[in-house]
């Protein structure tokens, strides 16, 4: 066994095939199924079930899945490592975050970072909850996560710190029926049409809360794609409550943003493994230096 299979096995994993692990790695295919099956041989085990076209993990490639992944982001941070020596002149962080948490603060942590060091690149991974941000980093798929709760956030096996708060806004076609600059309190919200996020959410949890208190409140969309809510929004198919890092493009696109009554909000913080590599050290430091507003 050897890095670079793991590296593949690790590819098959995440791009839900042979031919599309195929193509990301820009190897021809039956090289990479030649690779996994020497892996498999190996291992003297089957890692996937081959269903016609399709692989399916058998147990012993979910097993192996996360022992592979430190084996391979340990070695990338080797090697990270001892470039640093002459300096962090090149080099990528991957890094994990909830989506309305990707346009704030994430924008202005990135942009202290590669000030800092423009000779790093960022890769940003989608996470649509906390917790998936806190198993990416936990397992390696990443180094550092940004995410957004509404309780203050624990985890086991990777380093939490706190950065911050993020209230919640409530965002309104600009003909909606609240007058803008006056705070809506929940009760006000009885009977309207809402276009939420997906269960587990920050924003989701906040509107089942209203429900919880005896809000009637109509779901209209649910909707994964956050960038998809705004538009949404501005066409009149309902009100949505969102992270207040969507208000400043609110205002931009002509959507009324106002204040919620009693104020909600999220607690932000910075997920990373202890192992990080010099790059993901820098990307932490970058992050932590200034207050989220």
């Amino acid at each position: 066994m050897d890095a670079r299979q793991l590296e593949y096995f690790l590819a098959v994993v995440d791009h839900g095939g042979i031919n599309r692990a195929a193509q990301a790695l820009f190897l021809a295919q039956p090289s990479l199924s030649q690779a996994i099956r020497t892996l498999e041989r190996d291992l003297g085990t089957d890692l996937f079930h081959r269903v016609g076209r399709r692989v399916v993990l058998t147990p012993a490639g979910t097993a192996l899945i996360e022992p592979a992944r430190h084996v391979v982001r340990g070695l990338a941070t080797a090697r990270a490592s001892v470039a640093s020596t002459t300096g962090l002149e090149s080099g990528r962080v991957d890094v994990a975050a909830t989506p309305s948490q990707s346009v704030e603060p994430l924008g202005s942590m990135i942009a202290r970072f590669t000030a800092r060091h423009p000779g790093l690149a960022i890769a940003i991974r989608a996470a649509t909850t906390a917790a998936s941000v806190v198993e990416l980093v936990r397992t390696g798929v990443v180094e550092v996560g940004l995410l957004a709760s509404s309780t203050p956030v624990v985890a086991a096996g990777v380093r939490v710190e706190t950065v911050g708060m993020q209230r919640f806004v409530l965002v309104t076609p600009p003909d909606g029926r609240f007058p803008a600059g006056r705070p809506v309190r929940r009760e006000q919200l009885a009977g309207q049409r809402l276009i939420v996020g997906p269960h587990g959410s920050g924003m989701r949890a906040l509107v089942e809360e209203f429900r919880a208190a005896g809000v009637a409140l109509t779901v209209v969309v649910e909707s994964e794609q956050r960038e998809a809510i705004l538009p949404l929004v501005l066409r009149g198919v309902g009100v949505a409550v969102l992270a207040a890092s969507w208000a400043e493009l609110a205002r931009r696109a002509g959507a009324v943003v106002l204040e919620l009554e009693p104020a909600a909000h999220l607690h932000l913080a910075l997920v990373s493994r202890a192992d990080a590599s010099p790059a993901a050290a820098a990307f932490r430091a970058a992050a932590l230096t200034a207050p989220t507003p």
